[in-house]
């Protein structure tokens, strides 16, 4: 993979690139993340196809066109209201959560969608162990026994989960939305967010907030696993069996170098900083949150630092932790990758790529709401390389038009076991299969 800069120069951004020496259609290229979706044609080592759609109603009733790897091609499979995370079935039936409906449809290769669970609140993360399948809603995980498109015996394993309704919190609570993974050895963590933006008190909550959770097989009371996760909306298992997480970092951060602007919040530092981590988990670890920021600049302090987003520290953050009391930051662990600050991944899943991507991580970027201007969404690929994940690289863009608005916003990506990539868009309503060429 080749070397990766990126400047901020007075007057716009200006982006450095070395690619793979290998040019084949669907070699992979180390991306920056866009500020705002330059134009189609100009993503590095993508190219421009019109997305398929049989169903001409918004956002596909005009001609929409995405940046894809050479030859792939984009359909619109499915249209699926508030589609949000997936999982597929043991049969091959690809579930979708809805926590705007609460409930998790069903799709089939047929084309057929029913509603395989209703009833739920605000169903989020999805996953199987066999033919155990587990959604988590926003303050409780269950199980139900899978088989044939049918679910049966709903069980609650994990319980009291913070959300709205907790009494403590009388309804102030930013991020109600949980995932789910199961661990090789079947313990189930779950992901819980913080109450807002920036809420110490979350570190002192039973069960404490801004977390990964943890659980033993068959349910029971949480543990914390990773703390300081302000939402880490994205959680799965590597093939090593690692915990990973992608994450919702925070907003409206304090320019904490010395100079004019110390202290101050200014949207040119906002815009960049601080990056949202993409960390492997291990029990204890802290990501710092709302104490110590991970820091993209190669310079820090310095006038147009460079960016990067790989093997990252932390600085402190000066609103919550100025003199470093409330942790030392550079104890913390650099996070492994990264993605431009506000870039809001979600769903994150591991899989295998055709041609020369092979395996990686790839990651829902819902895109910033909060930038100037907007970060724009993708479907992001991490390669899966010696036992960790390499750089970020873009695999599908052009959702947000030049002007910041946007058609649609990927959430979760995740292989097929047709060897095709399914992605849920909860702004189109739609499930795109894109297939390589």
């Amino acid at each position: 993979m080749g070397g990766l800069t990126r400047a901020l120069l007075a007057g716009g951004l200006v982006f450095t690139l070395a690619a793979c020496s290998d040019s084949s259609a669907g070699a992979p290229r180390a991306t920056v993340p866009p500020s705002v979706g330059p134009s189609l044609a100009a993503v590095p080592g993508l190219a421009l196809t019109t997305v398929q759609a049989a169903d001409g109603s918004s956002p596909f009733n005009k001609k929409r066109q995405l940046s894809a790897p050479p030859g792939w091609k984009v359909t619109v499979w499915a249209r699926v209201p508030g589609a949000r995370l997936l999982a597929w079935t043991p049969d091959n039936r690809l579930l979708v959560s809805r926590p705007s409906a609460g409930d998790v449809v069903a799709l089939t290769a047929a084309g057929e969608q029913s509603t395989l669970v209703s009833g739920l609140d605000q169903p989020h993360g999805l996953a199987f162990d066999g033919n155990t399948l587990y959604v988590a809603e926003s303050d409780q995980v269950d199980t139900f026994a899978y088989a044939a498109g049918a679910v049966s015996g709903r069980k609650v394993v994990i319980s009291g989960l913070p959300d709205a309704k907790s009494p403590e919190l009388g309804g102030a609570y930013a991020h109600a939305l949980k995932s789910v993974a199961i661990g090789k050895d079947k313990t189930i963590y779950v992901s819980v967010g913080s109450t807002g933006n920036i809420s110490p008190q979350d570190r002192s909550a039973t069960p404490e907030r801004a977390t990964i959770l943890e659980a033993p097989p068959g349910g029971g009371t949480p543990q914390t696993y990773a703390r300081g996760v302000r939402n880490g909306t994205g959680l799965a298992i590597d093939p090593d069996g690692g915990v990973w997480t992608a994450v919702n970092n925070r907003d409206n951060v304090a320019y904490p170098y010395d100079g004019s602007d110390h202290g101050d919040v200014k949207q040119n530092y906002v815009n960049d900083h601080p990056l949202e981590p993409l960390a492997r988990l291990t029990r204890g670890r802290d990501l710092g949150w709302p104490y110590c920021n991970p820091d993209p600049d190669l310079q820090p302090g310095a006038a147009d630092s460079p960016l990067s987003y790989t093997h990252r520290p932390f600085v402190r953050d000066l609103q919550t932790n100025a003199d470093g009391s409330k942790l030392d930051c550079d104890s913390l662990p650099p996070v492994e990758q990264g993605m431009g600050a506000h870039s809001a991944p979600l769903g994150l899943s591991f899989g295998t790529l055709p041609g020369a991507y092979g395996p990686g991580a790839l990651v829902g970027i819902h895109g910033s709401w909060n930038r100037k201007p907007p970060r724009a969404p993708e479907v992001s690929f991490f390669a899966w390389r010696d036992g960790t994940l390499g750089p970020q690289q873009t695999l599908l863009a052009g959702f947000q038009d030049s002007d910041g608005s946007r058609w649609g916003r990927p959430v979760m990506a995740v292989m097929g076991p047709d060897g095709a990539l399914y992605v849920s868009d909860d702004l189109a309503g739609a499930i795109y299969r894109v297939t390589a060429g």
